[in-house]
């Protein structure tokens, strides 16, 4: 994905403050063997990138001054109640370097799965996204999760996952991550209703 970028000649909370009502959002681009440049995009056009998940977890191309710098999103900061966005932070990345990044989860499958198909299990999700390591280059936009093998009873873990070549998880000390599990659905037990069980005594007290 590519998005312009213009440098910002003016700093500070008022000057931000400005800029927001000119319909730009302020930001800064860091990395590489550049000083960090303090950036202005348009505000609408961000908006609406920061929707697709693309934008969030893939190398981006940037247009800055003429010349195009392959950058990754690193940190946006919302308005508490307002649709806008106050900051944006962008990370500059080449072939060397070396990223942890966290990247959303796509599960498939489990429809087709005998865990669902056949026994009517649920998939519970656990996680929805998992952090990695690679270089910026290798970075995946998402990590699947094929559940169509899945069966009654199964739990998926981080060690079962088929990842893209050069990508490791980071488990932070822990041994192995739980994705998803498969559950069979609680079958609803039907209670009778009270006051039918009222009204039965009542008849019974009659007849006698």
């Amino acid at each position: 994905m590519q998005f312009v970028a213009f440098e910002r000649a003016k700093q500070g909370t008022g000057a931000s403050r400005r800029l927001r009502i000119t319909g730009r959002a302020p930001g800064i681009v860091f990395g590489g063997d550049t000083t960090p440049v303090t950036i202005e995009v348009d505000h609408n056009a961000l908006w609406h990138a920061l929707k697709k998940e693309a934008f969030h977890a893939s190398i981006l191309d940037m247009e800055l001054a003429g010349k195009v710098q392959k950058v990754l999103l690193r940190d946006v900061q919302y308005h508490p109640y307002k649709p806008q966005v106050l900051h944006v932070d962008f990370q500059r990345v080449d072939e060397k370097t070396r990223l942890h990044k966290k990247v959303p989860i796509h599960f498939v499958g489990e429809e087709n799965s005998p865990a669902v198909k056949t026994d009517k299990c649920l998939v519970n999700h656990i996680v929805t996204e998992i952090e990695i390591e690679c270089l910026a280059m290798q970075l995946p936009e998402f990590i699947e999760v094929d559940l169509s093998a899945a069966e009654k009873g199964a739990t998926i873990h981080t060690g079962d996952l088929k990842l893209p070549a050069g990508v490791k998880i980071v488990t932070h000390g822990r041994k192995d991550i739980t994705i998803a599990t498969v559950v069979e659905p609680v079958e609803e037990v039907v209670a009778a209703p009270v006051v039918a069980a009222a009204d039965d005594k009542k008849k019974g007290k009659g007849k006698k």
